[in-house]
């Protein structure tokens, strides 16, 4: 246990298991060169070993049970965030959650947050191994499907056991896995397709053609796209979803990668703008930019944005409301 209150750095903790009560009046969220979350009293740390589980259960760590005397955080609203393909997405969500609240005039909720660079890694080849370039040298993925669920099922367990209600993933390519991390949770796994999919329904949108269904463009990794959750929650809501063809994701979007790899912020940029026209001519409504990679490539003030949907919004929007919901039946 600890004493006081402690703020450690991120490239400390490998992997890192972090517990925080964000309070938008504390200087916390000034920029910062070295990013840092604040530990609360009576915080505990774990680490996972190689294998990316998490070591036995001491006396006193209160990770035996779901019994709130015994978790780590005994709040109703407490949320878990299982981190993805990099530490800095997890840290853009969670600063999402902070200004979303902090226009409300409240701090944000209790959370836990996971972030393996094991896993970022291995989420990270497996999205370039499905995404075919004669640049790339295309082996075999060392992950496995089955390794990486096995990881997330670690996680979600240790986050129930830490005392959260509930869990997000703000991660494209996790939701591949949603089902299966989800399948014997004791605790609500929020969708992000399915936070996306309820706004745009919930928004009342109208054809931008007489006659033709509500058409929403999907902007996506091969892998994103190939896993198909975004598509099926969108279109069981009724949404036609438009993909990029062949030629657009050959010739625009994996060479928008390939540049980003290559420190080209300006060739990415003219690329992503071509794959995003490419789509808003076929009268969509709006683009969902459901890419970790291209999230940022585009300057906040570019019209093309206006055009199009980040789900970490939705997903934060979903999460405060629930956590919201949560206190009020504490």
């Amino acid at each position: 246990m600890f004493d006081g209150s402690l703020a450690m750095p991120f490239h400390t903790l490998n992997p890192c298991h972090i517990l925080g009560h964000v309070n938008t009046h504390r200087a916390l969220h000034k920029s910062r060169l070295q990013p840092v979350l604040a530990i609360p009293p009576s915080s505990i740390l774990l680490h996972t070993d190689e294998s990316g589980k998490f070591p036995d259960s001491k006396k006193g760590t209160g990770l035996r049970g779901r019994d709130s005397s015994d978790s780590l955080l005994s709040h109703e609203n407490t949320v878990g965030i299982i981190g993805g393909i990099s530490v800095t997405s997890a840290l853009t969500f969670l600063k999402k959650l902070v200004q979303v609240s902090s226009k409300e005039g409240k701090d944000c909720f209790p959370f836990v947050l996971c972030s393996d660079p094991v896993l970022n890694k291995e989420l990270l080849s497996h999205e370039r191994n499905s995404c075919p370039s004669p640049s790339r040298h295309n082996e075999k993925s060392p992950s496995d499907h089955a390794a990486i669920a096995e990881n997330l099922q670690n996680k979600r367990v240790f986050l129930e056991k830490s005392g959260v209600q509930c869990i997000v993933m703000p991660c494209h390519i996790l939701h591949s896995w949603h089902d299966e991390v989800s399948r014997e949770s004791s605790v609500p796994l929020l969708h992000m397709g399915e936070c996306v999919a309820r706004e745009l329904k919930e928004a009342k949108l109208k054809p931008l053609e007489a006659g033709s269904p509500l058409r929403i463009g999907l902007l996506a990794s091969n892998a994103t796209l190939a896993a198909g959750f975004y598509q099926e929650k969108l279109q069981s809501e009724g949404f036609e979803v438009v993909l990029p063809d062949k030629a657009t994701m050959e010739h625009t979007i994996i060479p928008a990668i390939e540049a980003l790899d290559r420190n080209d912020m300006e060739g990415a940029q003219n690329l992503l703008r071509i794959a995003l026209q490419v789509l808003l001519v076929r009268a969509v409504n709006t683009v969902i930019l459901a890419s970790d990679e291209m999230r940022d490539v585009l300057p906040q003030d570019d019209p093309l944005l206006k055009k199009c949907i980040d789900p970490f919004d939705a997903l934060a929007r979903s999460t405060i409301k629930w956590a919201q919901t949560a206190e009020k039946g504490m």
